[in-house]
């Protein structure tokens, strides 16, 4: 059914993509595309993609399945030009990690019998770091590929097949799929994947100021602070987009963590923290 996917944007997500399904047997054509394009030869000579694409919309009209792996405005960019100018045999398909206004632009530019299809799609899978050199074909192995489609969508048949086509191609790469309301998704990602990050940075930059030139620092420090911090080392590019776009339920989470880390300095000699790490406890069981 597909035989020939462009993946716009070859950083780590996409990479990992074009490896995850050469492992899985997918057998078309990867074509491949960067703003860089030393980026894009990098993923090539890893065999994630068969070739680099020149033009990015060129590769996409001669593809059946479009897969938009660059940050959030960029993604949102993408669909304003792409709309126009891919039929209804095309998919055009996303990675972002935050889903409301690009599930809202799907719904305005496409899904008509007339135009592309299109699946707003995130993948619960990353690193701290981005770039090509840290594709991984096992990244999504296990982890859940989130997807808030708009369940009023009228498609032709031949746009609802390659949906299912592409469905089926997330599951082979070793993904768990789950539908999800994009307005609840961005909610869930805020409190389980956004505010450990931000947590993470905050620390990072906590400790740099108090005792980043401590030279004892390295051998005091192990393993708590290792797992902590790991975090920290993700660039501003990489979350910029993130904060923007979800920055009430960010805030919202933020808000909650001030909240009780002034309850925990408050009661550090009292029963309530026994009571905090009994909590925390239980969520971690669970």
């Amino acid at each position: 059914m597909i035989s020939r996917i462009s993946i716009l944007g070859t950083g780590l997500l996409g990479t990992s993509v074009g490896l995850a399904l050469r492992a899985a047997g997918f057998r078309g054509e990867i074509v491949g595309w960067n703003r860089s394009p030393d980026h894009a030869e990098l993923a090539k000579q890893m065999d994630a993609i068969d070739s680099v694409a020149a033009d990015a919309l060129e590769a996409a009209r001669a593809s059946q399945v479009v897969l938009l792996s660059v940050p959030i405005y960029a993604t949102l960019d993408f669909m304003e030009r792409l709309a126009p100018i891919l039929p209804s045999e095309h998919l055009v398909t996303d990675v972002g990690s935050t889903k409301r206004l690009i599930t809202e632009a799907g719904i305005r530019l496409f899904n008509t019998p007339e135009r592309a299809a299109f699946l707003p799609g995130h993948p619960m899978a990353g690193k701290e770091r981005g770039g090509a050199s840290l594709g991984d074909a096992n990244l999504f192995r296990g982890a859940v590929w989130l997807f808030t489609d708009d369940p009023a969508a009228q498609r032709s048949p031949h746009s609802a097949a390659l949906i299912q086509a592409w469905r089926e191609l997330v599951v082979s790469m070793g993904s768990k799929v789950l539908d999800l309301d994009a307005t609840r998704h961005d909610e869930l990602v805020a409190w389980v994947s956004h505010l450990p990050q931000f947590l993470a940075t905050a620390l990072s930059a906590l400790l740099e100021d108090e005792v980043g030139d401590a030279p004892e620092l390295k051998d005091v420090g192990g393993r708590a602070l290792r797992e902590m911090t790991r975090l920290g080392a993700s660039p501003f590019s990489m979350w910029r987009d993130i904060a923007y776009t979800n920055t009430e339920p960010v805030e919202a989470a933020l808000a909650a963590l001030e909240q009780r880390l002034a309850h925990l300095r408050e009661n550090l000699r009292t029963p309530e923290l026994r009571d905090e790490f009994e909590q925390a406890n239980r969520f971690r069981r669970e």
